[in-house]
């Protein structure tokens, strides 16, 4: 099972996410539950698989369910009405451009909030304290509000962050990251397997490209899930082309996965939605189609909403209506969903970040810092506080805690992609050099401007599709 999680743990885990689908889970398997030794039975398949397979058989909150489907024709019946086409049509340099802000946003918000993703999602007392220490850190260095990377000087008060390659005095590329293998694997994928992939090729993509060592929480499941009922040959064993598969979606997304709703999804959205600029009605199939192997529920509607808006971007820069434009893509009533309209309340009652986070915070004080709902909103305020700019923005998604890595990249993203190369504010991005050194197979140093161009390439591709889907077929051709 997962390499950052034992057994004993995963089903600790489970417990919140039954409870979170709604399941009445019985006093009685609590208290079996209880009875563990979480060292001594730490790896008792044993003793832990009866009380697993419990879980598994409650039945969830059947009103909660049919509001928040996995399937992606059940999910679009639910959907409001939005802008399924912005109709992007740049020239050749203006795409390039506006692909290389996105590269450059995602990239420098990933690097602001790298050194402090630990932190940011510390637990004190039973209680967040991620925010009060970033403040804390930043105000002991004079650094508060952030504007600049994180500075890793001692102040005397006994605060260390990590990720020296992403601090203040040694920062001079992208250093290896997740939320930046996860883009560029993205876009390897509709590059390679054409805007028609399936999830099969992204789950063959990751174990081909990605070290398992780089992933976690639903994606390492996901991976063992897939890993352990798959080949890489023919039913006969020759080595045939292709993958003999005995998984399935449900199974590799649900099989000992109790992080399947937080916001591993979220953060894979950005080379699909790069590919469908202008297309957020596609970009958020892409979305699924990347998620639904490893998330269910609200852990797959926060890629399609993130991927929406970042698709939207490239078209449209005015935060209220990126927001409305995401919304549009995913269920009108699920869980994301109410808890992004409030955000929108908060935001309108609230005269700065600050008060509107305590509203954040008060309203999920138990939610794990990696979740998808809590992140997405501290995207969502982001935009508006930080007015699309290319620096506050993401520094506002830090500054708010949780995963600051992940919602300093998704926003830098967006407002990246809002921007282009040509009107990015460089502070930040400028120390990157316009250079990534990632750490997945295939992918050694490189450049932002060489992945625009690898973009524009994969989205000449996807309009093509996009535009065949939309044509009715031939007369001739739908009598053959």
């Amino acid at each position: 099972m997962s390499q950052w999680a034992t057994l004993y743990e995963l089903l600790r885990d489970e417990f919140i996410q039954r409870a979170d689908e709604g399941c009445r889970i019985p006093l009685s398997l609590r208290e079996r539950f209880a009875r563990l030794d979480s060292r001594a039975e730490a790896w008792n398949l044993a003793a832990l698989q009866p009380i697993y397979d419990a879980l598994e058989a409650l039945e969830p909150d059947a009103a909660l369910a049919a509001r928040e489907p996995n399937d992606l024709e059940a999910i679009r019946t639910l959907r409001p009405a939005g802008h399924r086409d912005l109709h992007w049509s740049p020239s050749n340099d203006e795409a390039i451009d506006r692909f290389h802000g996105a590269w450059l946003g995602r990239a420098s918000g990933c690097a602001l909030g790298k050194p402090v993703e630990g932190m940011g999602m510390g637990w004190r007392a039973g209680r967040q304290c991620g925010r009060a220490d970033i403040k804390r850190y930043l105000q002991n260095r004079g650094d508060w509000p952030l504007k600049d990377y994180f500075s890793g000087r001692d102040a005397g008060d006994g605060m260390k962050i990590g990720c020296e390659l992403s601090q203040r005095e040694g920062i001079a590329f992208m250093e290896p990251d997740d939320d930046i293998h996860y883009a560029l694997i993205g876009v390897h994928i509709v590059r390679h397997a054409g805007p028609g992939f399936t999830w099969t090729d992204v789950a063959g993509a990751w174990l081909s490209h990605i070290p398992f060592g780089s992933i976690c929480t639903a994606e390492t499941q996901a991976y063992l899930n897939f890993a352990n009922r798959s080949s890489r040959c023919g039913p006969d064993g020759t080595g045939a082309k292709g993958i003999n598969l005995a998984a399935n979606p449900a199974y590799t997304r649900r099989h000992w996965n109790p992080y399947r709703e937080w916001i591993g999804a979220q953060i894979r959205s950005d080379g699909f939605a790069w590919c469908c600029a202008g297309k957020p009605e596609l970009a958020a199939e892409f979305a699924w189609r990347d998620a639904s192997w490893t998330h269910e529920r609200n852990g797959i509607y926060g890629e399609m909403f993130c991927a929406a808006m970042q698709a939207a971007a490239f078209v449209e820069n005015d935060a209220a209506k990126l927001v409305q434009i995401g919304l549009s893509e995913i269920p009108a009533e699920c869980r994301l969903a109410q808890a992004v309209r409030n955000c929108l309340q908060w935001i309108a009652a609230s005269p700065d970040w600050e008060s509107c986070m305590d509203k954040v915070d008060a309203a999920f004080p138990q939610m794990s810092a990696v979740h998808t709902i809590n992140n997405a909103l501290i995207c969502v305020m982001s935009l508006f506080y930080g007015r699309m700019d290319t620096v506050l923005t993401p520094a506002i998604a830090v500054m708010g805690a949780l995963d600051t890595d992940c919602n300093g990249a998704t926003v830098g993203s967006i407002v990246g992609a809002a921007a282009g190369k040509a009107h990015f504010r460089m502070d930040l991005a400028g120390r990157l050099n316009d250079t990534v050194k990632p750490n997945i197979t295939g992918y050694q140093q490189t450049t932002f401007r060489e992945q625009a161009g690898q973009i524009h390439e994969a989205w000449l591709k996807t309009d093509a599709y996009w535009k065949q889907r939309q044509s009715p077929p031939h007369p001739a051709a739908a009598k053959a």
